[in-house]
């Protein structure tokens, strides 16, 4: 994973100053996609509950940033809505994940 963001960074470095949002665009997103491998790579507790919250909710976090990127440089409004219909439900099964696992039956 080290290697991909170092290639990341430098294929955006030597891009930047096109400055087009399209670059733009495919710069931050393949670093919200590093980031959410990168934070998913965990190592088992043995707990498949725990175990699945903690690689979802990265997953998660990862799909609401790749939204928010299409927010913000996307053009179509059907898309656009299905962004932020995106970070809304993702958000909320954050949150449910997050009450279920810190609230449900002790095993």
């Amino acid at each position: 994973m080290k290697n991909l963001s170092v290639a990341i960074l430098l294929t955006c470095a030597a891009s930047t100053p096109a400055g087009t949002s399209s670059l733009e665009f495919n710069c931050a997103n393949a670093e919200a996609m590093e980031r959410m491998m990168s934070a998913m790579h965990r190592p088992s507790t043995g707990d498949v509950d725990r175990d699945y919250v903690s690689t979802m909710t990265p997953h998660h976090v990862g799909a609401i940033e790749m939204a928010q990127l299409e927010l913000r440089y996307g053009r179509n409004e059907q898309l656009r809505r299905m962004a932020q219909e995106i970070i809304v439900t993702q958000k909320q099964e954050i949150e449910a994940m997050s009450i279920a696992i810190n609230t449900g039956p002790a095993k």
